[in-house]
């Protein structure tokens, strides 16, 4: 719903469809608001969970669903978004660009990240796609093993179908490289929220304006963070409510806290040790809004420097 919004407030002049596979209501009918065409699709998964317990990441299975995106045939060019990316500013020059393109992936930028790229629906290449699932199986368990392994040429072959960073700019990867933020985030045209903590993850205060809670992955810039709860509380909340009627909503995802939403509780988090936090902080995944943020490392130096 954000990232429809997202794409709606940017006044992008393409068709917006959305595949679904288990939505239930007031959802489905929000997204038909939203969206030009809405389409239930079976869940593929892969079942790799050698793969995915490497990542650590064993709901990434179900990833495999986004390969339905190439059965869109009524349609002669697509950019796939994932439900966990964000539109900046308006991107509808991405159709000039061809199959397959999309931005190196931030661990490994010889692999494409697969949240956001350019295809041709076909159901030739829809065919010989799950052919390979069959046959090869993914690297990684998930969808964007599978499309790196069959569009292997992406690294070597055309450079013009290596989209620039700011067209998938992945959340992770802002710390990582802090200085090359700062010089190029400005022009960020799509923000991607990479990692198990989502968005959705916080709890969010609509009178305040502020996200309550920290998470050890807080794997989102805080500014694209507050932008993502700001279109959620400002645009989609107001239908979900209008859609409820006169009864009580809970939110799917997330929770917010304030007049006619359900408070919520969050759950203690864990204590890291020093060792689990310095693995954080060297994969870029530190608390940044919790134990690591700016002032609790001052108040760190202060007492150091006394």
């Amino acid at each position: 719903m954000v990232l429809g919004m997202s794409l709606r407030n940017h006044k992008t002049s393409k068709k917006l469809v959305i595949l679904v596979t288990q939505v239930s209501e007031p959802y489905l009918s929000v997204l038909r608001r939203i969206y030009d065409e809405v389409r239930v699709v079976d869940t593929l998964d892969s079942g790799d969970t050698a793969h995915l317990a490497m990542m650590k990441r064993p709901e990434l299975g179900v990833t495999l669903t986004k390969l339905h995106c190439w059965t869109l045939t009524h349609y002669s060019k697509c950019v796939f978004m994932d439900a966990d990316t964000m539109v900046l500013s308006n991107i509808d020059e991405l159709f000039d660009r061809e199959e397959l393109s999309a931005a190196p992936d931030p661990g490994w930028p010889d692999c494409f990240n697969s949240g956001v790229f350019v295809y041709r629906p076909s159901l030739k290449t829809y065919g010989k796609l799950l052919q390979y699932c069959t046959e090869h199986g993914s690297f990684d368990g998930g969808d964007q093993g599978i499309l790196n392994g069959f569009f292997s040429s992406w690294a070597t072959a055309d450079i013009s179908k290596h989209l620039p960073f700011i067209y998938n700019l992945s959340s992770i990867a802002i710390y990582t490289y802090l200085p090359a933020f700062k010089q190029y985030g400005s022009n960020a045209k799509v923000v991607h929220f990479l990692g198990k903590t989502k968005p959705w993850s916080y709890t969010y205060d609509p009178k305040a304006k502020q996200i309550r809670g920290s998470v050890h992955e807080a794997t989102a810039h805080p500014t694209f963070l507050q932008d993502w709860w700001t279109l959620y509380s400002s645009a989609v909340m107001p239908m979900l409510q209008k859609q409820q009627g006169d009864k009580p909503f809970q939110p799917f995802f997330g929770c917010m806290e304030g007049e006619g939403i359900s408070s919520h509780e969050q759950a203690p988090e864990p204590q890291l040790s020093s060792q689990e936090r310095k693995e954080k902080w060297e994969q870029g995944q530190a608390d940044y809004m919790g134990m690591d943020s700016f002032d609790n490392i001052k108040r760190k130096l202060d007492t150091f420097l006394k």
